[in-house]
């Protein structure tokens, strides 16, 4: 109990009340495999809490505050650190957060395990999101929010609605400058930010169909680009302004001023992404099934309909099944990045050539001044697109990005006490238009995990999981991940 007190002293406590909730866990894990990297698997969607490394291991603690105020006002606080090796970091904070909500609205402060995309997936079977998830560790951010579905009173709670809005910075600068090699180029002290909005039509009380759709976008902007040299040392390519009119670019997605590079100032300055996304949900009695889309765009191409095709994206179906002794949910993706405008299209041609707006070749998650879509190595979105972490060359770059897979997940919890969860994908490779693979390269990621919650020891957690990979993309690999958790709440 020792180890409890040390982590509650490290929060914001200012006094104890009997509306507080506090809890506290202790949580640690170890895997280990036979080949270049670990089996894709034990290491994708777990908040950067996943290494590459064939074998690592990991030590983190952590501990949350909440108390409920009158006239619906909640505060919340938290603070999560970690420590390990074969980590991209021996030791960082993982998370480190203040909430204050009214009612539905909720202002986040810094960084915190969340799914900024507002499109509702499973965690825990999902191959992830095409544009932001649950891959890497938090981006520190000022975040105002509406977390969950608010029914608009106003229209019979038939329409509601959820969504946010959030600036931060990403904080992997020196993590890039370690890792890129000579000749190498790496960006440091870039901005981010996100923002969405979810609409959700039906009334279930009334009609077993509830249809979702939104748009969420996200964009890197100001910061430096950098050259690693030979010696180690650094110098500056490009110096991208951080005014606030930057900040509004970023909310509005327009060119840039002169002090941006002229392809910024034709196009969109920063770095700008994002996706629509819709659902389709319908009840009958126990079983719930769910169709959606999560359909991806970079700039301004494919994010309309502007070329006569959606192509690219996720179209997912996930299945929960009445309780039962065995399979509680299941789940099949089909993902596609392969299209990405084309490899040339053009919006129009007026008489001379600095007229003609070329929309081609969209090269996903890649970008020509902030490198990729990534945070520590690992893709922000679409985890199946291997992020840097997987480049032996060590280049800040996606050396695949056109895609196509295939990706089903199983979950079952035969007793209270045992769960387990299966996940497999089959992934085709095409390299990327401007440099593509000599011949399509197929990549297999599978893994099998038990987990087991005693009923003698409530506050503990163990699990073990094998995983399996075969291809060509990411190499062959077998290796397995145990772990064990103590949970302890008031």
């Amino acid at each position: 109990m020792k180890l409890y007190s040390i982590i509650l002293s490290l929060l914001p406590v200012c006094g104890y009340a009997a509306n507080d909730s506090i809890s506290a866990r202790v949580e640690t894990e170890a895997t280990f495999s036979g080949g270049d990297y670990a089996p894709f698997w034990l290491s994708a969607n777990k908040y950067g809490m996943g290494s590459a490394e064939p074998n690592s291991f990991y030590l983190r603690a952590g501990a949350d505050w909440n108390r409920t105020l009158r006239h619906g006002w909640k505060l919340g606080a938290g603070l999560d650190i970690a420590g390990g090796a074969g980590m991209t970091s021996k030791f960082w904070v993982q998370q480190a957060y203040v909430d204050v909500s009214w009612k539905v609205l909720n202002l986040s402060i810094g960084s915190k395990e969340r799914i900024s995309s507002p499109l509702e997936k499973n965690a825990e079977l999902t191959s992830g999101w095409m544009t932001e998830g649950n891959n890497t560790r938090p981006i520190p951010q000022i975040r105002g929010e509406i977390r969950e579905f608010y029914s608009l009173p106003f229209t019979g709670h038939w329409l509601a609605l959820k969504g946010h809005v959030a600036y931060g910075a990403f904080l992997d600068g020196k993590w890039q400058e370690g890792f890129a090699g000579a000749g190498m180029t790496y960006a440091r002290d870039v901005m981010y930010h996100s923002k969405a909005i979810l609409f959700r039509i039906g009334n279930r009380e009334k009609l077993p169909v509830e249809f979702e759709f939104g748009l969420h976008m996200a964009t890197q902007f100001a910061g430096d680009k950098m050259k690693k040299l030979a010696d180690g040392s650094s110098e500056l390519v490009l110096d991208m302004p951080d005014g606030f009119r930057n900040y509004i670019n970023a909310f509005f997605p327009s060119g840039g001023g002169s002090d941006t590079p002229w392809g910024e100032q034709v196009n969109v300055e920063g770095n700008m992404l994002g996706s629509w996304n819709f659902a389709l949900n319908y009840y009958l009695g126990d079983w719930k099934f769910r169709v959606y889309l999560d359909h991806y765009f970079e700039d301004h191409s494919q994010m309309f309909w502007q070329y006569g095709r959606w192509k690219d994206g996720q179209l997912g179906i996930d299945i929960t099944l009445p309780r039962n002794r065995w399979v509680s949910r299941v789940l099949w993706e089909g993902i596609s990045t392969k299209d990405q405008s084309g490899p040339v299209l053009y919006d129009g041609f007026a008489g001379s050539f600095t007229d003609l707006q070329w929309s081609c070749g969209d090269s996903y998650f890649n970008h020509g001044i902030y490198n990729a879509w990534q945070y520590y190595g690992q893709a922000m979105g679409a985890p199946l697109l291997a992020g840097p972490a997987y480049n032996r060359d060590h280049s800040i770059s996606f050396r695949s990005n056109r895609m196509k897979a295939q990706h089903i997940g199983l979950q079952g919890e035969p007793t209270e006490e045992w769960s387990w969860r299966v996940l497999a994908s089959f992934a085709r490779h095409w390299g990327t238009y401007g440099n593509p693979f000599d011949e399509v390269k197929r990549q297999f990621n599978g893994m099998a995990e038990v987990r087991y919650s005693p009923a003698r020891l409530k506050s503990w957690g163990f699990k073990a999981a094998i995983g399996v990979d075969k291809g060509s993309v990411i190499g062959n690999s077998v290796g397995g991940t145990i772990g064990v958790q103590l949970k302890i709440k008031n």
